[in-house]
């Protein structure tokens, strides 16, 4: 049986292994790291000597794909969520709380019903959200309202955490079906899910696991130099230190933009990204319980704008942070160890207590309206290669669960294709 070659161990490379190993298919996966997961993996800090994630990465109750993935692999009941569809948030400015909820809806079936807890919010304001769905070439600020409430302590902080892109550049477009997808369908769909130990053990070591019991095999620290072409067809994928491997079957390229283009002659990909700024901080003393025991809050007036909890670490996100990334590591602590204190109203004698700060600066592509044209179909101009990532053109955000649905979608194309297995 000729085998698919994957390039790529992170989220989009492991779940097209997963689709084409259902389907019968032998698959090889490389990755040049010496550990699978991509930016979605979880390592032991030495200075906090905790276990911590690479990237703080957030789910909802709507992401099918995601859900799917942890229930193939057996580790459906890995992830920790509030007792109902809730997002705390509290304004440093202001000093003001409160929680976003949802109820189970659409009203009558065909009209959403408008979140609870933030004042002055009203039906009409969640109803401006449609504009979204016809907000082609829009940003998501010349979209929305900008003045209202609803736009302020809820949609900009959503959209900027789901695009890593300010409002005033992020694409209207990547924010409809997000907000179609939750929002307008109700709580059920809308309740916040994290890694209740790691992604690791959430999503990477079960699948590697499952993988392994059902013959694919995984190949770390190969790095991809250049793929061999003859004609329409891959006939080889050259590796810096491990010479050539031969391609009878199908290729997948599950790699970033700036690597994928590196390797596939003629790809057109976003290649403008925005940085993420992760904080990790371990604390003394009890967590403090958060609204309907939710593991994250949302921050607002401050340089922290995503707090999470979990164990002794409460680790601090900021998306689209180019500017805070030039920061000093020791000045970006301070900065999110304050912002920690005043929104989880913490004592914490002592100064600073250990922290790890990751900068990463091309998190993501810069989903902004004028990058959406350079998304890539899973499909190439050669027979037997196909494309997998987040930045590939699956009508969402670069998330986790673009990611997945990438895969999902190159290896449905790979199968229905007339490659024999």
């Amino acid at each position: 049986m000729n085998a698919v070659q994957i390039v790529g161990a992170g989220l989009a490379g492991i779940a097209a292994a997963i689709k084409l190993t259902q389907a019968g298919r032998k698959v090889v996966i490389f990755d040049q790291a010496e550990h699978a997961g991509g930016r979605c993996r979880s390592y032991r800090d030495a200075v906090l000597d905790r276990q911590i994630d690479n990237g703080n990465h957030l789910l909802l109750s709507a992401n099918w794909a995601a859900l799917e993935f942890l229930e193939t692999v057996g580790s459906a009941g890995s992830l920790a969520s509030p007792t109902r569809a809730a997002f705390p948030f509290v304004d440093l400015a202001s000093g003001k709380r409160w929680t976003v909820t949802f109820r189970d809806g659409p009203l009558l079936g065909r009209v959403p019903l408008p979140p609870s807890g933030i004042p002055d919010v009203t039906l009409s304001q969640l109803l401006g959200a449609l504009k979204l769905r016809s907000a082609e070439g829009k940003t998501v600020a010349e979209a929305l309202d900008t003045s209202s409430p609803l736009y302020k302590r809820f949609w900009q902080p959503l959209a900027v955490a789901a695009l890593n892109t300010e409002c005033e550049a992020g694409a209207a477009k990547l924010l409809w079906p997000v907000v179609r997808e939750t929002v307008l369908r109700g709580g059920r769909f809308c309740k916040p899910m994290v890694a209740r130990e790691g992604l690791s053990q959430s999503f990477i070591d079960p699948a590697l696991a499952w993988l392994k019991s059902r013959g694919a095999e995984l190949r770390l620290g190969w790095s991809l130099r250049e793929i061999a072409l003859e004609g329409e067809r891959v006939a080889g994928l050259n590796f810096a230190r491990n010479g050539q491997v031969s391609v009878d079957g199908a290729v997948v390229i599950a790699l970033p933009p700036a690597s994928a283009q590196r390797v596939v002659p003629g790809l057109d990909a976003p290649i403008e990204s925005r940085a993420i700024v992760n904080g990790h901080f371990r604390v003394n003393g009890p967590m403090p319980r958060l609204p309907f025991d939710s593991p994250l809050i949302g921050v607002l007036g401050g340089t922290a704008e995503w707090l999470f909890l979990r164990g002794d670490v409460i680790s601090v996100t900021v998306s689209a942070a180019d500017r805070l990334a030039e920061d000093s590591e020791d000045s970006i602590a301070a900065r999110m160890w304050r912002d920690i204190l005043a929104a989880l109203a913490l004592s914490q004698p002592g100064g600073l207590p250990p922290y790890r700060i990751v900068k990463e600066k091309r998190a993501t592509f810069a989903q902004t309206p004028a990058s959406l044209k350079h998304r890539a179909k899973p499909r190439t101009g050669w027979s037997n290669l196909f494309l997998a990532g987040d930045w590939t053109d699956t009508g969402l955000p670069a998330t986790i669960e673009s990611a997945i649905r990438s895969g999902f979608a190159a290896a449905d194309v790979v199968i229905n294709s007339d490659i024999s297995p």
